[in-house]
């Protein structure tokens, strides 16, 4: 049954690693020329007194390839989904070539196990592969932009993509399964998949790890927009300004001791406004500073592999969820 099942997948494993080599070649071919850039450029800036532009020139680079990447990481467990694990029972149930394995010894549960465990293993393989190849590629920029917590990224780099590529097999195999069909075991697996990334990025992930609480300094740098709304005047603040390496800021606001925001009437008061803004920006950020400071909510760059690691678990133990449905599934009567 093994051997059947590695037949019958030989096809798609063949393109897959076709394009895997592709890859390669093409990062190994950019590869010493960005890490020569780096050396020439960032590594050398502080001397030079020009790491602004040092950096940007550096960040610039390769960009297209760059979003290629980034873009290839993400779609990858949606084609793993629509083209791996849609089609492998769904189609054999459209031929009903299952009848032939099923009357000649092999169980229903065996003939599952099989082609999902085969599925799983060629699907981690290659995310992993791609993911290991990507970060590597990349691992200077990422340290230069400074951001690991980026949407596109985090979801494209080390260990996740290896669980989002199981998670899209298995919710493959699962539509084929329902649907018996294999345009609609197609369609699903890819709103499906769509819907849990989207959840799990904007509502799971922010909430893996308890983020910190700091208090900062307001100073001349800190970037504070004072501007007049329907409720009044208020004061905001950017996470540019607030300094933290590698933390993804979920929020910065203005705040006194109490955890009070400013009022509009202090506002008014401190920061008259113009057309534009207040009319002088540096009165207006000391007196802010007399008086109050930044509350930051943030996670660290200490939190990078535990929510990795969280991650990964998660859309781990969703794909075995998946497998125990189908196996459940498995064993009702075919019409």
């Amino acid at each position: 049954m093994i051997r059947f099942a590695w037949l019958q997948f030989r096809g798609q494993a063949a393109v897959a690693a076709g394009a895997l080599a592709i890859v390669a070649v093409v990062l190994v071919v950019t590869g010493p020329g960005l890490v020569h850039l780096y050396d020439t450029t960032v590594a050398t800036c502080a001397a030079r007194h020009d790491c602004p532009a040092a950096t940007a020139n550096f960040t610039n680079s390769d960009g297209a390839l760059q979003v290629f990447l980034d873009f290839l990481l993400l779609v990858v467990p949606l084609l793993i989904a629509m083209f791996w694990g849609a089609p492998l029972v769904s189609r054999e149930f459209e031929t009903g070539t299952f009848r032939l394995a099923w009357t000649q010894g092999v169980s229903r549960t065996r003939w599952l196990a099989v082609k999902l465990g085969l599925g799983a293993l060629m699907s981690m393989a290659a995310a992993g592969l791609l993911s290991l190849m990507v970060s590597w590629w990349s691992s200077q920029l990422d340290q230069v932009n400074a951001n690991p917590y980026d949407s596109l990224r985090f979801g494209a780099r080390d260990i996740v993509p290896i669980g989002y590529a199981v998670f899209a097999f298995a919710l493959g195999v699962t539509a084929g399964l329902l649907f018996r069909r294999l345009l609609p075991a197609m369609l699903t697996a890819l709103i499906g998949f769509a819907a849990v990334g989207e959840i799990v990025t904007s509502w799971v992930r922010p909430n893996l790890i308890a983020p910190f609480h700091e208090s900062l300094p307001i100073t001349a740098a800190t970037p504070v927009s004072v501007d007049r709304f329907p409720t009044g005047i208020q004061a905001f603040e950017s996470a540019r300004g607030v300094g933290l390496s590698n933390a993804w800021v979920y929020s910065v606001k203005i705040a006194d001791s109490a955890g009070h925001v400013p009022t509009s009437s202090f506002l008014s008061r401190a920061c008259p406004l113009g057309n534009y803004g207040p009319l002088n920006p540096r009165d207006c950020t000391a007196r802010l500073a007399a008086r109050f400071h930044q509350v930051v909510t943030y996670q660290p760059g200490s939190h990078y592999w535990p929510m990795q690691r969280d991650e990964l678990a998660i859309v781990l133990a969703l794909a075995l969820v998946l497998g125990g449905f189908c196996f459940w599934w498995i064993r009702r009567p075919v019409s």
